[in-house]
């Protein structure tokens, strides 16, 4: 596997150095950071994340305040309450995107909101006490608990919420192959399991968090 300093130079030289390719990083939130931010907040982002799937960001977030007003803050015992008849009336609202299996991912995952906050004490100490060395593991347990969080979308609400993760997108899992770490598309679990290991070696070698190197990669290739 390639060192993470040959990796980081073609990445800070394909775009044009050092600070320009800093200012492009996204930062992670501290465990701290995490637990302050209240359930409903994860609740909405999660939320939007899977009415986002499949769909142009742009489209969605428009709507998103109008979402916020028919899910009550997206407050999860409130959500949790609602009944199939008034589930079944915003189909009839224009201001929203009306698909039926979205609209009861939204109930069904404010009851596991429930669950993790009388389990654990809320999403944000789920997600700090989490270690970012099996940040794999957490994309599982997250498509366990939740409904429309399995695939790639349990990682893109982590990015979201701030929980450090890595993505696997077109572009990163290109430089994985490039650099080494993995030699095809990772399908399997055994597959996501080298993409992990070879993303705690580059985090212990360079110090940095799961989601600059990831976006590092993602920017050291064509």
């Amino acid at each position: 596997m390639t060192p993470f300093d040959d990796i980081l130079a073609t990445a800070v030289a394909r775009v044009g150095g050092a600070d320009a390719l800093a200012a492009r990083l996204p930062a992670a939130k501290s465990a701290e950071e995490l637990r302050a931010i209240p359930d409903h907040r994860y609740f909405s982002q999660m939320s939007l994340r899977i009415f986002r799937a499949g769909l142009k960001h742009s489209l969605v977030d428009a709507k998103w305040p109008h979402f916020e007003e028919v899910f009550a803050g997206f407050d999860p015992p409130r959500v949790r309450a609602m009944s199939d008849e008034a589930l079944e009336a915003l189909l009839q609202d224009k201001r929203l995107i009306r698909h039926w299996g979205k609209m009861k991912a939204v109930r069904a995952n404010a009851a596991a909101f429930c669950e993790l906050a009388e389990e654990l004490g809320g999403m944000g100490a789920y997600l700090a006490g989490w270690p970012e060395d099996g940040i794999v593991a957490l994309w599982g347990d997250l498509a366990k608990r939740f409904s429309h969080m399995g695939g790639n979308s349990g990682p893109a609400f982590l990015r979201m919420v701030g929980k450090d993760s890595f993505l696997l997108t077109d572009f990163v899992v290109r430089a994985l192959i490039r650099w080494g770490a993995i030699d095809g598309i990772p399908r399997r679990k055994s597959d996501r399991a080298r993409v992990q290991e070879a993303f705690n070696g580059w985090a212990e070698a360079s110090g940095r968090s799961l989601c600059e190197i990831s976006m590092i990669l993602a920017l050291s290739v064509d």
